[in-house]
């Protein structure tokens, strides 16, 4: 298991370059890494804003996933980061970055890192539409 790992659960921007950064290893041969976007449109809808909350929880759940990850043989180094609260189109909801020997594990293990992110982190989102509707989303 690599000791490598950058975990943050921030309301601050996120830097997409410092995560790869923070990956980098000389050993390694490929680094992957990922950004999720907010975008202007979700189900045919225009979309102006979002926001994320998270559960006090959160920190504690990314450290839990990127640890699983990391614990894979073929990881150098790891970093992800989840931002809460209001995020304008454009801005970086999701950052995740991965140094491998390989450039298919890097994909293969960067990929899972974000499904996983996506399927665990407790963390809601608020989206507001253009005609001022707004709906939440992975409500319990």
């Amino acid at each position: 298991m690599t000791d490598r790992i950058t975990v943050l659960v921030t309301s601050e921007p996120i830097d997409v370059t410092s995560h790869e950064q923070a990956v980098a290893d000389r050993a390694a041969g490929a680094v992957v890494s990922f950004a999720g976007v907010v975008r202007d449109h979700d189900g045919g809808r225009g979309v102006v804003e979002l926001e994320y909350e998270g559960h006090p929880s959160a920190g504690d759940i990314l450290a839990e996933i990127a640890a699983e990850i990391a614990a894979e043989p073929a990881v150098h180094a790891l970093a992800v980061s989840h931002r809460v609260g209001r995020l304008e189109i454009g801005d970086v909801a999701l950052a995740a970055a991965i140094s491998t020997s390989h450039r298919a594990d890097a994909f293969q293990l960067c990929a899972r890192l974000v499904d996983e992110v996506k399927a665990r982190l407790p963390v809601w989102k608020r989206q507001v539409f253009t005609d001022g509707e707004e709906e939440w989303v992975n409500c319990p």
